[in-house]
């Protein structure tokens, strides 16, 4: 079976580090970006910062507050009182 083949453009001075690479192992360039892109894809994904809002999104705005309830919570009280927003 053969395998398939990707063409794509690379910026100057990465293809001269790839070509660098390559002459230095005495392989071809195409072996280093394999070898390359298999290190890269094997490697734990990046973990998405905004992962835990998406995975609360469908509760926002879904609860009632008792506004008399956080009246009587002083802590709450003080809070309010130094938001800017209110």
């Amino acid at each position: 079976m053969r395998d398939e083949q990707l063409t794509l453009r690379l910026p100057h001075a990465l293809l001269r580090d790839i070509d660098r690479r390559a002459r230095a192992l005495g392989v071809p360039k195409a072996q280093v970006v394999r070898a390359a892109l298999t290190a890269y894809l094997a490697a734990p994904a990046e973990p998405d910062p905004a992962a835990p809002l998406h995975a609360v999104s469908a509760l926002v705005g879904s609860l009632a507050l008792d506004p008399e309830a956080i009246e009587r919570d002083e802590l709450a009280v003080r809070i309010r009182r130094h938001n800017w927003r209110t």
